[in-house]
């Protein structure tokens, strides 16, 4: 795990691919569902049932050069952005990474054209529903039936 400096967030688009980012989101999200260390077996089954290749978005944020977050974006209907995949890695928490990836994936979305953004996530995720709530998104009904959904939230972006 790399060391994190002080130092700003860079943030920008980049292949879902980079820096294994997207493996290591599966691997902490899949440890926090089993409640153990997810095994190599565990985090396959993860990508492959869940597929990041409809993505319209993966933005990765570099803290001090090194890759330490990344936030998708899907269009699930006109006007309508679905967030999804936002992760710091835990070396880069606590730095406004959060806040910052969040941010960068509201504006690529109205780039997009959406003026709605939902994501759904799940109850023992607690730090990132907080994240949600504090940057205006609210709860909402079911917008879809996700296997691991718990919690589904909503913002109406720009003007």
């Amino acid at each position: 795990m790399p060391v994190i400096t002080e130092a700003t967030w860079a943030i920008g688009p980049e292949p879902v691919e980079t820096a294994g980012l997207l493996r290591t989101y599966f691997t902490d999200v899949a440890s926090r569902y089993y409640g153990r260390p997810a095994t190599e077996a565990e985090v396959d089954a993860a990508m492959a049932e869940d597929p990041s290749d409809d993505l319209a978005c993966f933005l990765v944020g570099r803290y001090a050069g090194v890759p330490s977050g990344c936030v998708g974006l899907r269009l699930i209907s006109p006007g309508v952005a679905e967030l999804t995949r936002l992760y710091v890695i835990p070396a880069g928490r606590r730095t406004g990474g959060g806040r910052a990836l969040l941010a960068a994936a509201e504006d690529a979305a109205l780039r997009l054209g959406a003026r709605t953004m939902r994501l759904d996530t799940r109850r023992d995720l607690v730090e990132a529903r907080a994240l949600y709530a504090a940057q205006g998104y609210r709860e909402i009904e079911p917008y879809n039936n996700g296997p691991y959904a718990d919690h589904w939230f909503e913002k109406h972006l720009g003007h």
